[in-house]
């Protein structure tokens, strides 16, 4: 939703990287070119003069910080207002000291109230709740059964005594609901109420009856990210004739220009609190206003992508894989090959988790294009080999690799590709684990890493040229001892012993300084 945005802003920080410092006509061009940015993303034009003014009075105040440049300075200025207008804090649901919770979803017809209201339930119930949906727009035709749909898929009960579809009074309902919550101890309520195509007296009327009826403990107006300026104004709307606690973005996955998720925390007051972005139950998560801006200005959200893969990665099933790595003897096969990558197809598409790395805007035509179908291909590559081939891949002859491929409907050129990259990854991998890549000169504790490039024929060949006698062989490097979840290891490897002076392979010249000769 954000891409054009983004891209607008970006080539305005990259305009500036080249000087060493700012200029009042630098600032004013840069502030200018971030205005129209923000205009054509269609935010409020009293948001984007708010914006601009306290961009400037923290640029002009600003201390200039040696360790920035002044596209990171303007970075860093806009980076903190954009937070700001998306409503700074992230704001949690509240629960009540008595149960149950009730969360009621108010907005217009096409919004996403039924379908956010099972994504809402299911994110409650991975949180440890137990979560009841309430059917209470009993007008729009086959909302009953879509909820119930909606619930089942997403295995949360579904509270509807009425058909809908004109019959019944939703008051009733949401007033029951209550109650039956109450008896069988589910401890939030989520109630899906109906919409209109448009704002209307009918409306809230109804609203306001159902939120008199259940006095609930949040009221979450559900906006569809898609329709712009006309958000912000039916949120004004709903915030005068029934009011809200929150906000919910649906259809942030849409591709408007985002201009209602820019300007209706600022507008109404009220904070965002939920954002869907995608048609599955699972795309859904709370609304962090630092991690959008952060992707926003292509800086990246490790911190949604570490709560995904910690989400989604069996520490155990982890932690087992890292051992057979580090044993360095092989037993990392293809098997843990694919658990592992499964685990990373079950984090949401490879377009998804790679555009949440930092820097990956300027590679969106190159991520957009990536093939999903790639990792069925060699789901189906390493299914079709016996449990020995995927153990010790050695095994796979020229015979064993046709009937692979035939098994798998691949060619023998997709098998030999894979086995590959995967020979390749797991030998680099180990080399990492066990000290370092090799060929680095000057690095401590890598293979072959003296200053005469590593190597004994290499070491003889310089200590020729230098006349003297070639340096001592180099220590062997001891295999790793530690776990890999040994403290002060990166990405689960052991950690490293500081490096001795002995561990360099130095030339005598420089070695009598280590050694105190002169």
């Amino acid at each position: 939703m954000f891409d054009t945005l983004s891209d607008r802003l970006s080539a305005v920080f990259r305009n500036l990287r080249g000087k060493g410092r700012l200029s009042e006509a630098d600032l004013t061009e840069t502030l200018r070119e971030i205005r129209l940015a923000l205009l054509e993303a269609d935010v409020n034009l009293g948001v984007v003069k708010d914006f601009i003014a306290a961009v400037r009075e923290k640029a002009v105040g600003a201390q200039i910080h040696a360790a920035l440049n002044p596209a990171q300075q303007i970075i860093q200025i806009v980076n903190a207002e954009l937070t700001e207008i998306l409503g700074g804090q992230t704001r949690t649901l509240r629960f009540a000291k008595q149960p149950p919770t009730v969360i009621m979803l108010a907005g217009l017809q096409g919004a996403g109230k039924t379908t956010l209201a099972g994504k809402l339930g299911k994110w409650l119930k991975d949180q440890g709740h137990s979560p009841l949906l309430v059917a209470a727009d009993l007008q729009r035709p086959n909302a009953v059964t879509q909820l119930q749909v909606v619930g089942e898929r997403a295995g949360v009960h579904v509270f509807a005594p009425e058909p809908g579809n004109g019959v019944g009074d939703p008051v009733a309902v949401a007033r029951g609901a209550i109650a039956h919550a109450t008896t069988k101890l589910y401890d939030v309520v989520i109630v899906d109420t109906a919409g209109r195509l448009g704002v209307d007296a009918e409306l809230m009327k109804q609203a306001a009856d159902i939120r008199d009826a259940v006095n609930p403990t949040e009221v979450l107006f559900v906006v569809d990210a898609m329709i712009g300026q006309d958000a912000v104004n039916t949120a004004n709307a709903f915030a005068e004739g029934v009011g809200f606690d929150g906000v919910v973005l649906s259809k942030l996955d849409g591709d408007a220009r985002g201009g209602a998720a820019l300007s209706i925390a600022k507008v109404t007051g009220k904070p965002i609190m939920f954002a869907s972005n995608g048609e599955g139950l699972g795309d859904f998560d709370a609304f962090h206003p630092d991690r959008m801006a952060g992707r926003i200005l292509d800086l990246g959200d490790v911190l949604t992508l570490i709560e995904q893969a910690q989400k989604t990665f069996d520490a155990e099933e982890s932690a087992r894989a890292a051992e057979k790595l580090l044993g360095g003897k092989g037993d990392f096969g293809l098997d843990d090959f694919l658990q592992q990558m499964q685990a990373v197809r079950r984090m949401g598409p490879l377009s998804k988790i790679l555009g949440m790395m930092p820097g990956m805007g300027q590679m969106k035509d190159q991520i957009a294009g990536i093939d999903e179908r790639e990792i069925d291909r060699i789901e189906a590559i390493i299914y079709s080999m016996t449990p020995a081939e995927r153990s010790d891949p050695k095994l796979l002859n020229g015979s064993r690799r046709l009937r692979i491929a035939n098994g798998s409907g691949t060619k023998v050129s997709d098998v030999n590709a894979l086995v590959k990259r995967f020979t390749e990854a797991r030998k680099m991998m180990q080399m990492m684990a066990g000290g370092g890549m090799p060929g680095m000169p000057g690095m401590p504790g890598m293979p072959g890493a003296g200053f005469a490039g590593g190597g004994k024929k290499r070491q003889a060949k310089a200590a020729k040229k230098r006349k003297g006698p070639a340096g001592p062989p180099r220590p062997a490097v001891a295999p790793p001892t530690a776990t890999p979840t040994a403290p002060g290891g990166a990405f689960g490897l052991p950690a490293q012993a500081p490096a001795a002076p002995g561990d360099f392979q130095l030339p005598p010249e420089l070695a009598k300084l280590f050694d105190g000769q002169k």
